[in-house]
C-alpha cells in the first residue's frame, strides 16, 4: 500500500513516478502527468473553497489516488492487481499505441473502476448523496483540462486532427465518453457499493473491473478499420517519450 494520506502526499508520489518515467522513457508517465494536473486543480479548488467540504475532498483525493498508486506498485513488483489497470500498465510497453490511447487506458481504469469505489469508501451508506455536488465538480475539472491536453496532443501528434476529418471528431467523442459517460457509471457504482457488505463489495468490484477491462481492450484494439486509421496518425507522432511527459506535466505547472 502506498498510503498517501493527503493531497500533498499524492502530488509528491506522482512527482516521483513522473520523474522516474521521464528518466526511463516510460509511457507510464503519460497518465501520471495528466493525473498530476487534475490533482493540482483539485488542490487549488480546495484552497479556493470550490468544494462543499474541503477536508472531505482532501480525504477523497487521497483514497482515490491510492487506488492508482497501489495498482502501479503491485504491477511493478509482479503482484496481483486489477485487470483493467494491468492491461493499462502492460500497454505502456507498446510503442504502436497513440499518446491518446495511453491516456485513455489510464482514464478508463481510474474512472470506470476506481472512482466509484473511492466515493463509496469516503461516504458509505446514506452519507453518499451529500458527496454528489463535489463529485461532479471533480469531473468538471477533468473536462476543463481536455482542451489543454488536446493542445499537447496536437504538438506531438500532428496528424491527430485526421480523426476529426475522418471520424467526425472521433478523438473528442472518445474523450467525452471517458469523462461523461464514465462519470455517470462511476456514480451508479458508488450508489451500489455504498450499501453492500465488504464481501459483497469485493464481488461487485470484480464485476466492475471486468467491464472496465473490456472497455480498455476496445481502446487498445479498436478493430481493423479504426486501427488502420490510428496507425496512419501514429506514423507522424513523436516518439520522444520524455518530452511528451514533460509537456503533459507542464499544463498547470
Amino acid at each position: 500500500m502506498s498510503g498517501a494520506r493527503s493531497i500533498e502526499e499524492v502530488i509528491a508520489a506522482l512527482d516521483r513516478i513522473i520523474d522516474t518515467a521521464a528518466a526511463e522513457r516510460s509511457r507510464i508517465g503519460f497518465f501520471a502527468a495528466l493525473y498530476r494536473q487534475v490533482t493540482l486543480r483539485v488542490r487549488q479548488g480546495i484552497a479556493d473553497g470550490l468544494f462543499d467540504d474541503g477536508p472531505r475532498m482532501d480525504r477523497f483525493d487521497a483514497i482515490f489516488a491510492n487506488r492508482y498508486l497501489d495498482a502501479l506498485a503491485a504491477w511493478q513488483t509482479n503482484e496481483l492487481t486489477s485487470k483493467s489497470w494491468k492491461l493499462a500498465f502492460e500497454a505502456s510497453r507498446r510503442k504502436d499505441l497513440l499518446i491518446l490511447q495511453h491516456l485513455l487506458l489510464g482514464i478508463n481504469a481510474h474512472i470506470n473502476l476506481d472512482l466509484g469505489i473511492a466515493a463509496a469508501t469516503v461516504c458509505p451508506g446514506d452519507e453518499l448523496p451529500a458527496l454528489r455536488p463535489d463529485f461532479d465538480r471533480i469531473m468538471q475539472i477533468l473536462s476543463v483540462l481536455t482542451d489543454q491536453v488536446k493542445g499537447v496532443l496536437d504538438q506531438f501528434s500532428p496528424m491527430i486532427k485526421l480523426l476529426d476529418r475522418i471520424g467526425g471528431a472521433a478523438d473528442d467523442e472518445v474523450v467525452n465518453f471517458s469523462i461523461t459517460a464514465a462519470r455517470d457509471d462511476a456514480w451508479r457504482h458508488a450508489e451500489a457499493l455504498a450499501v453492500l457488505s465488504t464481501d459483497q463489495q469485493r464481488a461487485m468490484i470484480s464485476i466492475i473491473d471486468t467491464k472496465a477491462r473490456l472497455l480498455a481492450r476496445l481502446v487498445a484494439e479498436p478493430g481493423r478499420v479504426l486501427t488502420a486509421m490510428l496507425d496512419a496518425v501514429h506514423l507522424a507522432e513523436s516518439n520522444d517519450v520524455s518530452e511528451i511527459i514533460v509537456s503533459l506535466n507542464a499544463i498547470v505547472g
